[in-house]
């Protein structure tokens, strides 16, 4: 009886502990966003190049990182990320949005 419980429970707790590899390594390596796991994940599958091994291991643990993701959404609303890539991508950002609005200067022929 108890070795009818236990081994399913243990089998789906190491399932558990083991899947979500995407939103773990999403959330540990400095992406913001909601569901970075599950956009890398499905960003992952959709590429060409990605090998047929991968992209399996991939769809399989696509539902564990999305429940991962989703765990981790409160996470995800209240975080900021201040690394210093970040604040160079939002200062490129703005240069690139002030530079849409102000069209260069003409230049007078000599």
């Amino acid at each position: 009886m108890i070795k009818n419980v236990l081994l399913p429970l243990v089998m789906c707790g190491g399932m558990v502990l083991l899947g979500g590899c995407s939103s773990v390594m999403s959330h540990t390596g400095g992406k913001e966003g909601t569901y970075p796991g599950t956009r890398a994940s499905a960003t992952m599958i959709s590429e060409s190049d990605t090998n047929w091994g991968t992209k399996s291991l991939a769809i399989l643990d696509m539902p564990f990182t999305a429940v991962m993701d989703t765990l981790l959404l409160p996470w995800d609303l209240f975080r900021k990320d201040n690394s210093v890539r970040s604040r160079v991508e939002r200062s490129e950002e703005r240069t690139q949005i002030t530079n849409s609005v102000i069209p260069p200067a003409e230049m007078s022929a000599p």
